[in-house]
């Protein structure tokens, strides 16, 4: 069925891209990609994203610099003798080209890119538009070029415009370009002399990646940095997915301004999260003044923050908000271990250190188990029994003149409840601090357990700190009680998330379920349905909504609230009503025939005052209490359809209770929503009342989640409000619902 279609759909995401203002080549090649493999889910989207292989962009075995130059004080020669360096580490030849040279630093110059004495695999460009050279590069098959000129997106409309003529000659001439607006980052020396799992950086401001690039000061390895630019072309979902793959990268940080596309980024998430690597990103635009300083500076399209904050979460990547976070949180993810427990203790040789760490964790979501009695038997074998072992662990004052501090470490890493230990340390204390360090230091290297230090001193120039805990590839240490504390959490969050993640894209719909066709009937382009039409919309998906007839007489209301049973609830029914309650166009509770007679007449009065066009009045089956909650479908410009669920009524737009996700997402995510609500204890059932029925609420949002798929960019809001979760066993009632077509 899709091969008949592929046409279509391709058409389809190009005309969506474009409408939503991003680059639509790049989106389109991995479209067309999954369309030949037949690999698009039921909305026309693609279920994989190809990953580009990017092995000698990183490690070229030859180099091309066009614009190259040696002449002193021109900003090219700085350039070109960083790349010069940098060839000469990665083993590449370098090729220098400038029409009017015989050399450049004592090179062979050609004069143009076909003068080129070998096919080269990656081209700098040293040139202030870009644009006339990537035809040239092109013809010569080269596989890669680096565009550094400005002036693009990230300048408005024009520039804009210029990046939209660069993207289309890239991919007229088969190369994958980096850029533009980018820089030198890419051609960094990065140390050769350290072990272990790297970090693979992805920064859209070069600046930004400087804290998690000087990580290699504090032996912590990094393998790659890519600096993306405005992403004409070559994007951080490409990067995610490479990296994902590298066998060296422990984590990959990312800073990023803008997403180019919401699918291929959710696609190399899920290629990390599949590969069990740890995403851990800055995302700017939290506010409106971050987001419109970000569209500035590299011309991206920032989305609607509460959407990508759940996309990111859906998929496991871990959201940071500062530079330092950042740095902390992939230094630690990058290197530890599989945590064994997830239990975290705090041993201090503070009481008041303790528990002011033992607050902030707990308030953060640590788990702090109590230890066992015989643990603590055990532990106040070597520190006083008035002191407090029971987590935190207070050994007032670290043993320094024998083996004691050595063995409550040990003591403490031996409980199978204890995955992590955390040592504040809020200042040197010489000699107390100095053994604990070594302590800690020695027993990390006899655990698989993860053991961390919160190093405290503003000064960082104590030997404990610089030789001894960063002398250690087994020790975590952190400089703040904050940046541990969120590490910590992410640590364990992330292998949680990594030993039950399934892929959503493995079982997302290819194909139309029978509910489409007859959806497909009901649609109005450009209109918002009826609330009768809006149901049948529902009921064709399979959604529970009240027996209703709609009426276009008083006599004919009485007939029907006698088929439908009294009591009965009246409301009026037009393509244009959104909030029938304000105008005083719903009746409640009506008994009697008389009662559903004088409401159709006041009804329809008010509707004519109010100048409402109305296909009739709904005579509705009144529906038993339960909780009210709310089902929806909105498009974000970045990802498509996405799917609300939240505490509903007329109080949904003051509580602003809700959770997001995007679709294609399972139960477990579904489940996952409802936890995210504050509102959640009602479903639970509170002050002596009964649960409600949560397996068919999460069943109502799995079906608004196929209907927002099916009918895709076809249908522009849904809102299911109020529905009615009934008793556990008595199922969901759709009460209202608002269907906009676009």
């Amino acid at each position: 069925m899709l091969g008949s279609t592929h046409g279509t759909l391709t058409t389809h995401f190009r005309a969506r891209v474009v409408a939503c203002g991003e680059e639509p080549h790049a989106a389109v090649h991995s479209m067309a990609v999954a369309a030949a493999e037949g690999d698009l889910d039921v909305s026309g989207r693609p279920l994989h994203a190809p990953v580009p292989d990017l092995d000698r962009f990183f490690r070229p075995e030859s180099v091309a610099v066009i614009g190259a130059s040696d002449t002193e004080g021109r900003p090219n020669t700085g350039i070109t003798r960083q790349l010069v360096a940098w060839a000469e580490r990665v083993g590449a030849r370098l090729h220098p080209v400038h029409p009017t040279r015989e050399s450049v630093f004592g090179r062979p110059c050609s004069r143009s890119v076909a003068d080129l004495p070998e096919q080269v695999d990656l081209a700098v460009l040293l040139v202030g538009d870009p644009l006339p050279v990537i035809e040239e590069l092109g013809q010569a098959k080269v596989k890669f070029a680096v565009a550094f000129a400005s002036g693009f997106a990230e300048t408005g409309e024009e520039g804009a415009a210029a990046q939209a003529r660069l993207a289309a000659a890239v991919e007229r001439s088969g190369l994958r370009l980096l850029g533009p607006n980018t820089n030198l980052n890419a051609f960094e020396a990065f140390r050769d002399d350290l072990d272990g799992p790297a970090i693979a950086l992805i920064t859209q401001s070069g600046h930004q990646g400087r804290p998690v690039y000087t990580l290699q000061e504090l032996g912590v390895r990094l393998s790659h940095w890519a600096p993306t630019g405005n992403e004409a072309d070559l994007e951080t979902a490409d990067f995610i997915s490479y990296f994902a793959e590298r066998p060296e990268v422990g984590a990959i940080a990312a800073y990023v301004e803008g997403l180019k596309d919401g699918r291929s980024f959710l696609l190399a998430a899920d290629r990390a999260a599949r590969a069990g690597v740890p995403v851990v990103a800055v995302k700017v635009g939290r506010t409106e003044t971050g987001a419109r300083m970000a569209a500035s500076h590299t011309g991206k399209l920032t989305g609607a923050d509460q959407v990508v904050d759940a996309a990111m979460r859906q998929f496991g990547v871990i959201r940071v908000d500062g530079l330092d976070e950042l740095q902390d949180t992939a230094a630690l993810l990058a290197r530890a271990r599989k945590p064994q427990a997830d239990g975290v203790v705090v041993y201090s040789i503070s009481g008041g250190t303790g528990a002011h760490f033992s607050d902030l964790a707990t308030g953060a979501g640590l788990k702090l188990p109590t230890l066992s009695e015989e643990k603590q038997r055990e532990l106040h074998a070597w520190i006083p029994g008035y002191l407090n072992v029971a987590n935190p662990v207070d050994n007032g004052g670290h043993p320094v003149g024998d083996w004691r501090g050595r063995k409550i470490i040990d003591a403490i890493l031996a409980d199978p409840d204890v995955g992590v230990l955390i040592c504040p340390i809020t200042g040197p204390f010489p000699p107390m601090s100095d053994r604990l360090a070594q302590d800690l230091v020695d027993a990390a290297e006899t655990t698989d357990k993860l053991v961390c230090v919160v190093w405290g001193s503003p000064v960082g120039t104590e030997d404990a700190y610089r030789t001894t805990l960063l002398g250690s590839s087994r020790v975590a240490t952190f400089r703040t009680f904050g940046n541990c504390i969120t590490a910590v959490k992410a640590y364990l969050d992330h292998h949680r998330f990594a030993a039950s993640y399934r892929s959503p894209f493995d079982e997302a719909p290819r194909t139309p379920s029978p509910s489409f066709r007859k959806a497909q009937a009901l649609m109005r382009p450009g209109h918002q349905l009826s609330e009768h039409a809006a149901k049948q919309l529902l009921r064709a998906y399979g959604i529970r909504v009240p027996r209703e007839q709609l009426v276009t007489s008083a006599a004919a209301s009485v007939r029907a609230a006698g088929l439908v049973g009294y009591p009965v609830v009246m409301k009026a029914s037009g393509t244009r009503l959104a909030h029938k309650t304000e105008l005083g166009l719903v009746k409640v509770g009506l008994t009697s025939a008389s009662q559903v007679r004088d409401a159709y007449r006041e009804l329809t009065d008010i509707a004519r005052y109010e100048g409402v066009e109305l296909d009739g009045v709904l005579v509705c089956q009144m529906i038993e209490r339960g909780v009210e909650m709310m089902v929806g479908v909105t498009h974000d410009a970045l990802f498509g359809p996405t799917v609300t669920v939240g505490l509903g009524g007329v109080l949904v737009e003051v509580l602003h209770d809700a959770a997001v996700r995007v679709p294609p997402f399972g139960e477990d995510q579904a489940r996952a929503m409802l936890g995210e609500l504050r509102g959640r204890a009602l479903l639970e059932g509170v002050r002596g009342g009964p649960p409600v029925d949560v397996d068919a609420l999460i069943e109502v949002v799995l079906r608004v989640q196929r209907m927002a798929l099916e009918l895709g960019d076809d249908l522009s809001e849904l809102d299911i409000n109020p529905l009615m979760v009934l008793g556990r066993g008595q199922g969901a009632v759709a009460l209202d619902a608002l269907a906009v077509c676009r």
